[in-house]
């Protein structure tokens, strides 16, 4: 069997984190040698927001309250990742606190995020300056918010902004709802 089919038949053919059962692939959780064991099936989403192409939507990753507890290590490995990436949130930072991994799996998890977050790309503003968390921003474009059914003006100010993982996005609160923005589409507020 190939490593698809076997990924299939475990997982029911539904992602692995969110149990979509649309559009799924083969994702390797690196570091991996390409075995069944070192990969999960995710769907497009998941997918699109683990490798960082679409960004995160907090609510979409409450799925992992359930999917964390898969005897799966390779599963267990990319919700302790995505929850780390999310534990500015207070949900996000619960399940990382109940969440047990065994050592092994604890150091495969911690070597994925010592690979992917660096640290040599900084967080900079359209305007080439760098951003801390904590900083104040503004928005430099009227930006859609998709699945909050407002669209966020250009000129509003956020504060007390949250880095994440990819140097390309912030969060903060706009509207009072807690949302991932482009830094391309902001500047610092000095």
């Amino acid at each position: 069997m190939t490593t698809e089919q076997t990924l299939l038949t475990r997982c029911d053919s539904k992602c692995e984190l969110c149990a979509s059962d649309s559009a799924l692939s083969v994702y390797e959780v690196t570091p991996s040698d390409s075995s069944p064991e070192q990969s999960v099936m995710l769907c497009d989403r998941c997918k699109g927001q683990i490798a960082g192409d679409q960004p995160l939507e907090p609510n979409h990753w409450r799925c992992l309250n359930d999917s964390m507890w898969s005897p799966e290590p390779a599963v267990q490995v990319m919700a302790w990742r995505t929850l780390k990436q999310l534990s500015s949130e207070g949900w996000a930072q619960d399940l990382i606190d109940m969440l047990y991994l065994e050592d092994d799996v604890r150091a495969w998890a911690e070597s994925g995020i010592s690979e992917d977050d660096d640290g040599d790309t900084p967080c900079v503003d359209s305007n080439g300056a760098q951003l801390q968390a904590g900083d104040t921003i503004t928005l430099i474009k009227d930006l859609v918010v998709k699945g909050a059914n407002f669209t966020a003006k250009r000129g509003t100010t956020v504060k007390n902004i949250s880095l994440t993982s990819n140097p390309e996005h912030i969060e903060g609160r706009v509207n009072g709802t807690r949302i991932v923005l482009l830094t391309c589409f902001l500047k610092k507020v000095n």
